[in-house]
Order: C-alpha cells, then structure tokens, then sequence
C-alpha cells in the first residue's frame, strides 16, 4: 500500500502551481445569514461521532494503558508513523450498521449528525481518490460515509462532517521525527498538502455524499495554519456549496476551550468544549460539544459516564442560553455505540418524545436566572424547564404580562391555576410532586413580548433540601462564573474580599447538615471560609482536590437557620494563602435531626 499517494501528487506538483487564493465570496445580507442557519438553530440537538483506526488500542499500546484521550493514543504514545499503519490491516468493523446508529441518533431527538471523516491521525473513513490511507484499505472495504449518506437521508437526519486541518501522517502536513506530533515546527511543505490534499478531499466530501450541513474543523491551532489560509478556504468550500455551515475553527480565533472567536475571524459558529458557557452569546450562534464519558474516541476503560438526567439538562441549558449541544458517541472497533450510550440516548430520546417542543426552535431565556431551573422561549409560549420542583406545589414567574393559559408540556389538555403573586409576577399552582424527575416542563402562554420583573428569590425544595448552585449565585468583586464539564462554577476567586450570595426563600427552617462541591488544587489549599445564614455561621477550611477541575464533596458540618422567610446566605472567604480560594460549584443544605 502506497503510504498516501505520494507518488501521484508529485506528478501532480511538476505539471502545475499551487492554486490562486479564492476570491472571497459574496458579503452576505443579516437575511441571507438567517436563511443558511436556520435548520442549524431549529436543531439545537446532534450527535458527534469520534471513530477511527485509535477505536482498536482503545487507550493501550503494547500492553500498557496510555493516558489522555482515546483518539489521541498515535500522539499520546508517540507512536511511528509506520507502527501505526498497521492498525490498517486491523481495522474491520463488521457490526458496523449506519441505519442502526442513524436510528439510535433520531431516536434521541438528535437532528444532526457530526462524524469524524478524517481525525488528526490522519485515517480516511470514505473511499478517497486522493490516498490509499483510507477505509478501503482496510479488510472491510466499505465506505462509512456513503452508507451513514444514505441512511441519514431516508431518517431525515442532517449528515455533517467533523475534518482535522492538521495531519499527523501526512509527510507535507507534519514535520516526522518527532516524539509527539502536536508539538512539530512548521512544515515548509504544509501549503502544499492544503493544495493538493486537504482541499481535493474537501472536495470529495461535499460533491459525493449529498446534502452536507456543516464542515466541522478542528486542528487550526497548528503554527503553518493562518487566518488568510481559514479566509481562502472558506471561499473555497463556499464556491461548491454557497450553504454550507462551517464552524469558527476553521480560523484562528478560538479561545481554547471556551471555544468563541471575536469578531472578523472566520466561521459560523463558537464551539465551547467540554463545557457550557456560563451565560448566553446574544446574537452569536455556538454550540458545546460534549463527551458522555471522559473521552471522544473509545477507550475501553472509560466508564465514568454521565446520568441522563446530567444529560438532559446540559441541553436545556445549552437551549435556554441560545445554543446547540452535540453530544459525543465513541464507537468501538468492531462498529458498534456502547451500551451505555445507547442506554441513555434511549431515554433521552424517552424524554424529547414529550418535550421537544420546549427544545427545537426555540430562544434564550429572558431571565437571568429563575430559582427552578431554566427557560426557553417561542413567541407567545414560555417553557420553563422545573429542575428543583416547590414545596409549596406553585412555580413563580417574574413577569408582569397576561398568562392567557398554563400547563404541563406532558398533559396539554388539563389547565394549571394562575394568579397574580403581587410584585412578585405569576404564581402557577402544580403537582405536588414533580411529574417528571429529570424536568418538568411548564407551558406560560402570554400575551406579548416577556416583560421581566426582579429576580425572585431561590426556593427550598419539597424535600426540605436548600440547593445553592453557583449559576443561581450573585458575585461580588472579580470572581466569575465559568463552566467545566457542563455544570458552572465559581472560578478565579482570587480575592479573599470577594463574597458569594444567594437570596432564598425558606418555608421550612431548622438545622441543616452542610455539603460544599469544590475543587482547588493543592498549592491553592488551605483557604479559611466562611457560610452564613441569617444569624448563624459555619466555619469550614478548603482542602485539596486533585486539580482545579476535579471536584469532591466536603461536609464540614451543620448550620441552624431559625426562621423562614425571605434570607441570605453567604459564602465569604477568611484566609487565602494560595492562588485562589476555591472553585465553588454547589452547597447544599440538607435537613438535619435537631
């Protein structure tokens, strides 16, 4: 097997040049923007799929586990080049079945599809003309993406292609000889792979495979790779197809994980990585990829997996804030989703069955925050995602317009009872108990645009429990909210004078046992803290977690709140010897025997 065709691009190189920059394209109209991303923005919800030649280590070399991510392993083991090739051979997946995995997405809800056509180790998973380092190569011999084609078309299921600039086995993309492939120098040869590799292969994947909603890239962070470069390219693959979608990592702009460009970068969209923004992009589209384990590409000894119901409510907060969530599936070398994944896509399928309604094509919150959970809106139509379900059996919404009817997403047809909650807003009387564990969604009706009142305060749950979650929190000083792995928390608490407060509503006072998830790591522990409520003080001192994104529950004893009402309760820091003082997630107050 010719390693990747070198021979034919070098005849190619002696007849012809490398290609003119593309003219750019057309300015487009805000109109004409809105026409090309509105299928993406109805959406809201897709499947990734990391899949490649790494799905056969799963996370071992040569007996021994590697660490990192699975489709990393050729970077993370430093493994040659020539070694690596010959997990060609290997690579068979004979349960592989594209209307089955098509089918497990649209049964999630999932509307789209983003697959890995070439990661940065460089394998093909269609039938390229321009190598032979592609499945056909392979003892299985059949084109992934021609099949996942065809099925994503008769499932109504938007195909999309993930496609790495960069090319740890392409001798023009990658400087060899080096012991790990992401930190080679530039390449003097990389314009050349762009001309006679990256783009024809681009090419292929856009006039072959039918309709093809978004170019995913990755790997721009690379020194050969320039914004003109990302700017040609775009006018390039827009010359093919004027409505293609194209990511914001096609350019230089990305902000690590964060993953938002300013503006005059290219792309369409930001990409936050293994997080949620904290807040919402206001006229900006993005989108949080997301992993259900700790990896994209399989490994076989990841199993930490996330709930459902983490799930699920990582895609009503992507929503809530205007954004999309595609969720990461790694398929196993013999072509199948695991399990676990399939089990929980199952039941998030289970929950869009009854609720889509309050995901697809819908718009940010026009709240900051609400003390339940979250919003997502329609014009005339307010959903409220009840994460945190009252005691009281009634939901307040802080809005001063007519509430022509309300109901459960669940039960369209039975009336909840509305009444005016005085400055407060609406009080919308529901079940005692949450009809639906993960969330339940109330349907406002209004008349008009959402007129917002004050924020009220945070509510103790039916339970008794009192939950302080640091997106619900108001910061003083320069503390910020950030997000990790889905759930924000308060970062870059670097000032002992910052305080955190939450303003909370409680019916049921008396003594609660304390719990505090954080994370802080070990140079930065030993920060001295305080939490109060009303008149009583807990003292409590910040231990070391294993990093500043590994968080661990600590109990550091009970607090007494005396009275109910309306109260505050603060977390103010006392001592901090280190860098900061902690990253502060959630405290939970649970009711304690007296």
């Amino acid at each position: 097997m010719k390693r990747m065709a070198i021979a034919a691009a070098a005849m190619l190189l002696a007849v012809a040049t490398i290609r003119a920059a593309q003219p750019a394209p057309p300015a487009e109209t805000p109109e004409q923007r809105d026409k090309r991303m509105a299928w993406w923005r109805e959406a809201r919800f897709g499947m990734f799929i990391h899949w490649g030649l790494y799905a056969i280590p799963a996370g071992e070399w040569n007996g021994r586990k590697v660490g990192g991510i699975g489709e990393w392993i050729m970077n993370s083991a430093g493994i040659p080049v020539a070694e690596y090739e010959k997990l060609v051979q290997q690579f068979n997946p004979v349960k592989f079945n594209a209307r089955e995995w098509v089918s497990i997405a649209a049964d999630a809800g999932m509307k789209y599809i983003v697959i890995t056509s070439k990661h940065h180790d460089g394998f093909c998973l269609w039938d390229s003309k321009v190598t032979e380092y592609d499945i056909m190569a392979t003892p299985f011999k059949r084109d992934v993406l021609k099949e996942l084609a065809e099925a994503c078309a008769e499932k109504g299921v938007v195909l999309c292609f993930y496609h790495s600039i960069m090319d740890w086995h392409h001798p023009d993309a990658q400087a060899i000889g080096y012991p790990r492939y992401n930190n080679a120098p530039p390449n003097p040869n990389f314009p050349r792979y762009v001309e006679t590799y990256l783009k024809p292969q681009l090419k292929e994947l856009l006039t072959g495979y039918g309709r093809i909603g978004v170019l995913w890239f990755d790997g721009e962070w690379i020194k050969d790779w320039t914004e003109p470069m990302a700017r040609d390219m775009v006018a390039y693959l827009r010359s093919m197809r004027p409505d293609l979608i194209i990511n914001n990592r096609v350019g230089k702009g990305r902000k690590g994980m964060q993953g938002m460009s300013d503006p005059g970068f290219s792309g369409d969209f930001g990409t936050p990585e293994q997080e949620i923004p904290a807040t919402g992009f206001p006229g900006v589209d993005w989108e949080s990829c997301m992993t259900m384990n700790n990896t994209w590409g399989y490994r076989k000894d990841d199993n930490n997996w996330k709930s459902t119901q983490t799930i699920v409510r990582m895609l009503i907060d992507c929503a809530s804030k205007g954004g999309n969530f595609l969720l990461n599936v790694g398929p196993t070398a013999e072509g199948l989703i695991p399990e676990p994944s399939v089990q929980r896509l199952r039941e998030v399928g289970a929950w869009m069955k009854v609720n889509g309604e309050a995901i697809y094509g819908t718009s940010a919150s026009c709240f900051k925050r609400l003390p339940f959970g979250r919003c997502t809106r329609k014009p005339g139509k307010l959903y409220l995602h009840v994460e945190q379900w009252p005691a009281d059996g009634a939901i307040v919404v802080p809005i001063s317009n007519k509430v022509n009817r309300a109901y459960l997403l669940a039960d369209r047809n039975t009336p909840l009872a509305v009444a005016a909650a005085g400055d407060a807003g609406v009080r919308i009387s529901v079940p005692a108990s949450a009809p639906d564990p993960i969330a339940t969604v109330v349907v406002v009706e209004i008349e008009g645009a959402p007129q917002v009142l004050a924020t009220p305060p945070l509510r103790q749950g039916a339970d008794g429990k009192i939950t302080l979650r640091a997106a619900d929190a108001d910061i003083t000083g320069s503390a910020r909210l950030e997000s990790k792995g889905g759930e924000p928390n308060i970062g870059f608490w670097t000032s002992a004078e910052d305080t955190v407060q939450w303003r909370v509503q409680v019916d049921r006072p008396g003594r609660f046992a304390v719990e505090v998830l954080y994370a802080c790591e070990s140079a930065s522990a030993g920060s001295e803290y305080q939490i109060i409520a009303g008149s009583s003080t807990l003292s409590a001192r910040v231990e070391a977690t294993k990093s500043w994104n590994d968080f661990a529950v600590a109990r550091p004893g009970h607090i007494t709140i005396d009275n109910a009402g309306v109260i505050t309760i603060t977390v103010k820091p006392v001592k901090k010897p280190g860098q900061a003082v902690m990253n502060l997630r959630r405290v939970t107050l649970t009711p304690a025997a007296p």
